[in-house]
């Protein structure tokens, strides 16, 4: 792939502040897009750093405190970043939460609306607002964040994998209804991958040995693995394919428990 494969694109990363949002982020940036990245976070910092790093790499960019669960929020992120940047050539919705350790059994009505809301609502809540900008400009791509939980269940994981396989189902529906506009849609399905989101899996070395023991390929996924993978879907090489589940998880599927 060109280093500049996005030059002259525009894009917008939900959940940009740290993880695999941050790293699609840098990836696009560092591939030529403008971007505008989004957190529901923004009182640590993070958020402010990740955008000057996009600003060193050249980036026209921006930064909004964004709650994707909230219609409000995220038609404030597409306008801002249309009025910013021009367009909305990519969209990469990356921001989730999970709760770890909790069975369907032992969910709260909180705990899933939580992460429904979040997962799932604020994936089709960014995508249908985006869209109607791309179905405009017939043209576009949209990127979601699903897992290998979206695929095949995993125990303690509650509500997650149940949201994450909405997410792959949005994503097709999507895919189909889009693609008369010249807008391509797929998710990416990653495993393990080293982030604070799921630090109980290797922040203590004989727990990522571990968990590292599952993985065919013998190692946890870096955020930089799955941003490669978000910079190819994104980008012209990707031209033809659309609908599409891309698993980037080493080879690993779940184990009996991912506690």
């Amino acid at each position: 792939m060109k280093e500049d494969c996005l030059k002259g694109k525009s894009a917008i990363v939900t959940g940009g502040r740290r993880g695999i949002g941050k790293a699609i982020a840098l990836a696009f940036a560092g591939a030529g897009a403008d971007v505008a990245i989004c957190d529901i976070v923004s009182e640590d910092g993070l958020l402010r750093r990740t955008k000057e790093e996009l600003d060193k790499l050249g980036s026209r960019s921006l930064a909004l405190r964004t709650d994707v669960s909230r219609r409000a929020d995220v038609q404030n992120l597409i306008n801002t970043a249309v009025d910013a940047l021009g367009k909305i050539d990519i969209l990469a919705n990356c921001a989730g939460v999970w709760i770890p350790g909790q069975t369907l059994i032992e969910c709260t009505d909180e705990d899933w609306d939580r992460v429904i809301d979040t997962n799932l609502k604020g994936t089709f809540l960014c995508c249908q607002s985006a869209g109607r900008i791309m179905v405009g400009q017939k043209s576009g791509v949209i990127l979601n964040l699903s897992s290998q939980v979206g695929l095949t269940p995993g125990a303690g994981a509650g509500a997650y994998p149940v949201s994450k396989a909405g997410i792959i189902m949005l994503t097709r529906q999507l895919a189909l209804e889009l693609a008369a506009f010249g807008i391509r849609v797929n998710a990416l399905a990653p495993g393990i991958v080293k982030t604070e989101f799921n630090a109980a899996f290797w922040k203590e070395p004989e727990m990522e040995k571990r968990s590292a023991g599952m993985v065919p390929l013998k190692r946890l996924a870096e955020c930089e693995d799955i941003a490669k993978a978000a910079l190819f879907l994104a980008s012209d090489q990707a031209s033809y394919i659309t609908g599409d589940v891309l698993c980037v998880n080493g080879g690993w599927s779940p184990s009996a428990s991912i506690r």
